[in-house]
């Protein structure tokens, strides 16, 4: 995964046009939710692109908002959409794996990055720093192609899980609930989705 890539993906495509478009986050606050997150608690949106899910969470009053993504036309197209609130998010261009964090948040967000990593290196990287910027208390909240999903987006190769399979990535956690999402693409394709709730294990 390069910026290159992700910014040619951005400028070649309208937001609404690439196909993890979603109008509504409909599991990702279901999921925020059930972990019963509050507007005061801090969420990270990793890889979030131009996701609508920044939008959701400030019309229902969250305060401490962070988005990260490797594209700067990715964020820019949020931020315009978004106008004088775009002032209120912390808006971080990095490239996850090298990122290092400096702070800690409750919620770590990932709709549809972690399935891009195919080596046993990024997948360790990812984790790496997953744990430095994740509170002890914290939540993830992740999504990927499900075990049946496709075998590539966007011209690049992915890693596909069932919910056994992708909880394993994560020792130290525990499930707290796992969902099966079929999201259907702006070209009309239905892609299946595995997500998890996970919280770190009691002590």
């Amino acid at each position: 995964m390069t910026a290159e890539h992700w910014t040619g993906v951005y400028e070649q495509k309208r937001t609404t046009e690439v196909s993890w478009f979603q109008p509504e986050p409909t599991l990702s606050l279901e999921l925020l939710t059930a972990a019963d997150v509050g507007t005061d608690d801090s969420i990270l949106d990793v890889g979030a692109g131009s996701s609508v899910l920044v939008d959701r969470l400030l019309e229902r009053g969250f305060r401490d908002v962070s988005v990260l993504d490797i594209s700067p036309p990715a964020l820019q197209a949020a931020q315009q959409r978004l106008g004088q609130d775009a002032s209120t998010v912390d808006w971080i261009v990095a490239d996850l794996l090298t990122w290092k964090p400096e702070r800690r948040y409750k919620v770590w967000h990932d709709r549809a990055v972690f399935h891009f990593l195919t080596t046993p290196d990024d997948r360790a990287r990812y984790l790496d720093v997953l744990r430095a910027a994740l509170q002890p208390d914290g939540y993830i909240i992740i999504a990927t192609f499900a075990a049946d999903g496709p075998d590539r987006c966007s011209g690049l190769p992915v890693a596909r899980y069932a919910p056994n399979q992708l909880a394993e990535h994560f020792p130290g956690w525990q499930v707290l609930r796992t969902d099966r999402e079929h999201h259907r693409t702006p070209g009309g394709a239905t892609q299946p989705f595995t997500w998890l709730l996970l919280a770190r294990n009691p002590t």
